[in-house]
């Protein structure tokens, strides 16, 4: 029986009493107070111009195709190697995905493909920041400018994350962020728009509004609100922000258990990793990381297949992570085969994610390291 789960979502601060408030007030709908106190305190924190609650990550990215007019014919730059909604987003609206490659190292978008991929036909690049580990930023928004094609941040994992000194979220015309509960912070399900280019603010409002100028209405500056624009029920319950709420109040202290926790397993393990041919996340000395993840690399499949086994068998859950997307049904309907994306390829066979969440106790950690360091090596007997 798994004791230690891969993941647990923990009420750590005022979350009950906040939802109890947003109860209490009869206003339980979208846009209530939670939600402009969450957006208000991200706007703040990241230097952000507009910050607009949603229903998750993947409607962020909706919302973000609908604002780049992306359509039928267009193509968008984004790695195999991520979620499917940051593919899903762009494929809904009738573009093409055209996938990149990831560098061995942070396993982010390699910047280096990037120029040859893009096109007259290139509407969006969608770097996603793994780990919460920021990609190239500096040549991504450099190559983006030179052929004026926008950029949109998949930040689902990099909530306080920064590339040279500056929040992820922050470089892209629009970026994403994810509430899901296996993020650092969340309210079950939920995600935010962030909109650095203000040319965006208004249409956003409208989008998320179900093409409405409800937002204004609300705000007083129309007497009427009517259809204005294509768009969607994107609005969270306000329940749900008041749980959120509690959650980025208690920031340095989710943030500092994160880290605790992922410091120990690297220190821990780092012998053992290099003794095996084991590779760890590596952070650029330029890069400060979100700790949204602990995991290892291990050298094939079967010695990550056993690894999962082995910490099964003592307990411990731990879980592999993204299949290729070029190599997914969907995928195949584009063209591309097996072979095109290497190193995308061989981390997604590789790859493993350790327990990483605020519920693990000084014991866990022990039990995670031993199970690991006393399993004999990478392959159990």
């Amino acid at each position: 029986m798994l004791h230690i789960p891969f993941n647990r979502p923990v009420v750590i601060g005022k979350e009950f009493d906040y939802m109890r408030q947003a109860i209490v007030s009869e206003h339980i709908s979208g846009d209530g107070p939670f939600t402009k106190k969450c957006q208000a305190w991200l706007e703040e924190a990241l230097g952000v111009p507009k910050v607009l609650l949603t229903t998750s990550c993947t409607h962020a990215l909706e919302m973000a195709a609908l604002l780049l007019d992306i359509g039928p014919g267009d193509e968008v730059i984004v790695p195999s190697f991520t979620f499917v909604s940051t593919v899903n987003a762009f494929v809904l609206r009738g573009a093409k995905p055209v996938f990149i490659d990831i560098r061995a190292d942070t396993l982010n978008m390699d910047e280096s493909q990037l120029e040859d991929l893009i096109s007259p036909k290139t509407k969006a690049i969608v770097p996603m920041h793994y780990a919460g580990v920021g990609c190239e930023m500096e040549a991504i928004c450099r190559i983006a400018s030179q052929h004026g094609v926008p950029v949109v941040e998949d930040n689902a994992h990099g909530l306080f994350g920064k590339y040279k000194g500056r929040y992820l979220g922050t470089f892209g015309s629009l970026a994403t962020q994810s509430f899901h509960e296996t993020k650092n912070f969340t309210c079950g399900e939920g995600g935010a728009l962030l909109i650095n280019d203000e040319q965006y603010i208004e249409r956003a409002e409208i989008i998320r509004e179900k093409g409405t100028n409800r937002a204004q209405f609300f705000r007083g500056q129309v007497d009427k609100y009517t259809w204005r624009d294509v768009g969607s029920s994107y609005l969270p319950s306000d329940i749900l922000a008041a749980f959120l709420y509690a959650q980025l109040e208690c920031r340095d202290r989710i943030q500092g258990t994160r880290q605790r926790i992922w410091d120990y397993s690297a220190e821990h393990l780092r012998d053992w990793a290099e003794a095996n041919e084991v590779d760890m996340p590596f952070i650029p000395s330029h890069c400060e990381q979100a700790y949204h993840m602990f995991y290892l690399l291990l050298p094939s499949l079967e010695e990550r297949t056993a690894l999962i086994a082995h910490l099964k068998s003592q307990g411990i859950q731990s879980v592999f992570h993204y299949l290729p997307l070029h190599l997914a049904p969907m995928g195949r309907r584009w063209g591309y085969t097996e072979g095109e994306f290497p190193v995308t390829e061989s981390v997604a066979e590789r790859l493993v994610r350790l327990p990483l969440h605020n519920s693990l106790s000084a014991n866990d950690l022990d039990q995670i390291v031993d199970a690991i360091l006393g399993s004999g090596g990478i392959l159990p007997t």
